[in-house]
């Protein structure tokens, strides 16, 4: 007679495994709720409860580069979105930026001209040898700082400026008519669409030239024109920057300290995202540049058309690590009094006492930020990934 024997729940590995990770699990909660205990019975005793109630009080501190309105009668609150918005503005410059000059380096690391290889090569090693912070500091200090006073600023054509003030630009400003034009364009848009489709679909159908391209360019020319009649303005306008005394009136101003953190952060981080190109290339076969090559496809073109989309499927996860990097260096901005996030936050829990606070609303900032990042390079890595049968 044969007996059905069990294997008893504690010698079983995958129980054993659970409960290990159950055990694992509860220490850890068990710890973390010990030292949120103490911390909180620690303030109770000096009279400090933990609480955001603070974020509602006038902040009562100025904030010298802002893209939202802000004055020091404003909360807390809107100051720490000042500083948001301003470590935004670093991320998504910078990124743009770096992924460029990361991409021409990568590419020029491979070049068969032996001058732009070595050059190219030599700007990798040096800058990545350098520690980011000391490199912000010459950007800084050395450069932007040495620029001449706002009353000798260089001028490049009578509009572009620079100065130990920054360097003032030409920018677009909007006028009062803009949401008339977006809603005008908005209709011409539409009407443009249904006029191809219309004008393409009657083109196969007969076989004769319809010129749907042509109606549709018309249909946008034609809302441009009654919105230019309705409104007897244009959307925006150029606004060119003079020097009124001591300042810039006009264009846009690009602060020393906004121009060292970002010139810094691309800088460095380029370099990184130039040997990821130059490895993502390298994994590409050279069969597949050969064949190109016999089939009488230029240099250029195979890198545009064949090399390139099969090595950004490599590319993607790696660069991902280096945009999440650009970000958190981002905070290095405090050293030069770049007012962002990091360093308006220092600044209130400074005034405020509230370091759990405020480093809390920092951390999740930060934290939000690479998850938002990570979310769209997974997107955009899903999109280019090789579809398997």
């Amino acid at each position: 007679m044969i007996r059905n024997t069990t294997t008893p729940f504690w010698r079983s590995k995958r129980i054993i495994s659970i409960l290990i990770q159950v055990v694992f699990a509860s220490i850890v909660a068990a710890m973390f709720a010990y030292f949120i205990k103490n911390t909180i019975d620690g303030m109770e005793e000096i009279g400090i409860k933990l609480g955001f109630g603070f974020l509602t009080q006038p902040a009562g501190f100025m904030i010298g580069e802002k893209i939202i309105d802000y004055s020091p009668a404003d909360s807390y609150a809107r100051a720490i979105l000042v500083g948001l918005t301003n470590t935004l503005k670093v991320a998504i410059v910078g990124i743009i930026l770096t992924t460029i000059v990361g991409v021409v380096v990568g590419v020029a690391r491979l070049s068969s001209n032996w001058l732009v290889n070595k050059l190219a090569g030599l700007y990798v090693d040096i800058i990545r040898n350098t520690p980011l912070l000391v490199q912000i500091f010459i950007w800084y200090f050395a450069v932007f700082l040495n620029f001449p006073k706002i009353q000798e600023s260089i001028s490049w054509g009578g509009i572009v400026y620079f100065s130990n003030r920054g360097a003032a630009i030409p920018w677009i400003e909007t006028t009062e008519a803009l949401w008339t034009w977006c809603i005008f364009l908005f209709v011409g848009i539409i009407a443009s669409i249904y006029l191809w489709r219309i004008k393409t679909k009657k083109q196969i159908e007969t076989g004769k030239e319809q010129k749907p391209t042509l109606w549709a360019m018309g249909a946008m020319l034609f809302s441009a024109a009654i919105a230019l009649i309705v409104t007897q303005k244009p959307p925006f306008y150029l606004s060119i920057p003079v020097i009124d005394g001591s300042m810039f009136v006009g264009g846009y101003r690009v602060t020393p300290e906004f121009a060292a953190i970002l010139i810094a952060l691309v800088v460095y981080t380029s370099t990184y995202i130039a040997e990821i190109v130059r490895g993502g290339i390298l994994a590409i076969h050279k069969g597949q540049t050969e064949a190109a090559k016999a089939l009488g496809f230029k240099d250029f073109d195979i890198l545009r058309l064949i090399i390139f989309p099969q090595a950004i499927r490599i590319i993607i996860p790696p660069i991902t690590s280096q945009y999440l990097n650009l970000i958190k260096n981002s905070s290095l901005a405090v050293a030069i009094g770049y007012p962002d996030l990091f360093n308006v936050g220092n600044t209130i829990l400074n005034q405020t006492g509230r370091a759990i606070e405020v480093i809390t609303i920092i951390l999740l900032i930060y934290l939000s930020f690479s998850l938002i990042t990570s979310i769209i390079m997974n997107i955009f890595n899903r999109y280019y990934k090789l579809v398997e049968r």
